[in-house]
């Protein structure tokens, strides 16, 4: 675990703990990456409920509650799906705060619209939503995607709790 992972997750800890707030997490791309980070630490049981690794569009819908016509219009990999996981984690858990993550790590699955490194993310808690996209360069490979997307969810999870 490296420093910078370990200082977030206490900043993180240390909010929802001074605020009583709990998490809930909806991943797609990182596949638990950011959950493992979060769970690496002993006693965030205390705020951390759980989180989703929905891979595809099945466990999207059927765990999240993403409605079809979402995906269809939009894609798996888009802000309104991430949205929809979002509010479907905070709901199905029951928690204060979620984030969300789905997008394309490579190294296929990319298109000219939605190329490989593309990431959707959104952050939903009381009074607060936000939702947007970034693109990680592909150079470092997939595992580097993966790495970015985590580390931009956690800090702008971070920026919505402040």
């Amino acid at each position: 675990m490296t420093p910078e992972v370990v200082e977030r997750v206490k900043v993180l800890e240390g909010l929802c703990k001074s605020r009583g707030w709990t998490l809930g997490l909806a991943e797609s791309c990182t596949g638990g990456l950011l959950s493992s980070w979060i769970c690496s630490q002993a006693g965030v049981s205390s705020f951390f409920l759980g989180s989703v690794v929905s891979y595809n569009r099945v466990a999207k819908e059927r765990y999240l509650a993403v409605p079809p016509h979402l995906i269809r219009t939009h894609g798996e990999v888009s802000v309104p799906v991430a949205r929809a996981m979002a509010s479907g984690i905070r709901s199905e858990l029951g928690c204060d705060w979620s984030v969300s993550i789905t997008g394309i790590a490579g190294p296929s699955g990319g298109s000219k619209d939605k190329p490989v490194g593309f990431v959707c993310f959104a952050v939903a808690g009381p009074g607060f939503e936000e939702a947007c996209h970034k693109h990680f360069p592909a150079t470092g490979g997939r595992e580097d995607i993966q790495r970015q997307a985590a580390l931009f969810a956690f800090d702008f999870l971070l920026n919505g709790m402040r």
